[in-house]
């Protein structure tokens, strides 16, 4: 019988964290605290389904706050600490890199510091239990040829700031591991999509202005390629990591999916012809509108996840044909969600062009 645990979730009201809270509440007996800032892509609507829980709680914090942290986790008393705080947009990453520093850099050692005060003070019996689980990114690694796959010990070569601020918090996390022995998993992650994404990336922009009949703006010339994993496949993985994983290890999680930028628009404007056709738009692959590329633009990741499948019999469940469809329909049955997004911070503005 598996233990019951207190989980602290940082990013917890964000896209791949409010799946994780989702998956610990319906699906464990783990209770659940959500640290998040609430910047402007954290959304507390992506929590509702499970906010009723009384194995949940939520606090309004900024990881960045070392005294706020520092509290927050002697008073919840974690047993895993899953980190997923961050600025992840890599437009905004080039208008705003401090932003990017502050809250991915000097945020995870603001919390490391928390959990290593914490983890000293713990009996014998709950330090062997702790984990502290950073989530990463593959960005780290930088960019791929046409061959090739990122492992889990590929060279840091990180091109954009933001992922130059996560090759840093991963360092800051093997170090706290290697010079004071706190107990860290780590996991490194290709590109998300599925339901409650915020809509400055790809897949969701694409759909919602695809529905809206707006221009879908593809930079370059559309051939960069990434990895897709749907984010409940992810999520599934990530516990999987917390509850399994050995200290010290890192792993690679994949959604064995690679598809170029503009294979992916144009899967969505066929998907949404097919759903909901209109006259007065026509075929949507007339709006693609190709513009110029966001400097430093990564030409491909992909991801070899065998060491996660060999270690813990891991693999995602979603196709990209079937989680693709699922995550259009989800769009469309789900306007009120982001209507609310869009009526805030976000209108689906050009973002990183570095001027």
């Amino acid at each position: 019988m598996q233990r019951r645990k207190n989980y602290l979730v940082t990013g917890g009201a964000g896209f791949i964290g409010s799946a994780v809270v989702r998956r610990l509440i319906e699906a464990t007996d783990h209770s659940v605290l959500v640290v998040d800032k609430l910047t402007y892509a954290g959304n507390l609507d992506s929590l509702r389904s499970v906010s009723g829980s009384n194995r949940y709680a939520f606090e309004r914090a900024d990881i960045v706050d070392a005294t706020a942290m520092r509290r927050i986790v002697a008073a919840f008393s974690p047993d895993v600490i899953m980190h997923l705080a961050a600025e992840s947009h890599v437009d905004r990453s080039i208008d705003e890199p401090g932003e990017f520093v502050q809250t991915n850099v000097v945020g995870t050692l603001s919390l490391l510091q928390a959990a290593l005060d914490f983890w000293r003070g713990l009996p014998a019996d709950r330090k062997a239990r702790f984990r502290f689980h950073h989530v990463s990114t593959d960005e780290v690694f930088g960019s791929l040829g046409p061959t090739g796959l990122f492992s889990e010990d590929s060279p840091y070569n990180p091109n954009s700031p933001y992922a130059a601020s996560k090759a840093a918090s991963d360092h800051l996390v093997r170090a706290w591991y290697h010079t004071y022995g706190l107990p860290v998993v780590m996991t490194k992650c290709s590109n998300n999509y599925g339901p409650y994404h915020f809509p400055e990336k790809l897949i969701p922009l694409t759909i919602l202005n695809a529905i809206e009949g707006k221009p879908l703006r593809v930079y370059g010339d559309g051939q960069n390629v990434r990895d897709w994993l749907h984010v409940e496949d992810h999520a599934e993985a990530l516990l999987v990591v917390a509850e399994r994983g050995i200290v010290g290890e890192s792993y690679n999680i994949g959604g064995h999916n690679e598809r170029s930028n503009i294979a992916v628009v144009r899967m969505i404007c066929a998907i949404l012809d097919e759903i909901v056709p209109d006259a007065s738009i026509g075929p949507r692959e007339k709006l693609i509108t190709f513009v110029v590329d966001r400097p430093g633009h990564d030409a491909r990741y992909a991801i070899d996840a065998s060491k996660i499948a060999r270690e813990f019999d891991w693999k995602p469940r979603h196709s990209f044909e079937h989680g693709l469809r699922a995550t259009v329909r989800w769009y469309l049955d789900n306007q009120s969600w982001w209507e609310r997004v869009r009526s805030g911070a976000y209108r689906g503005e050009r973002l990183g062009l570095a001027m």
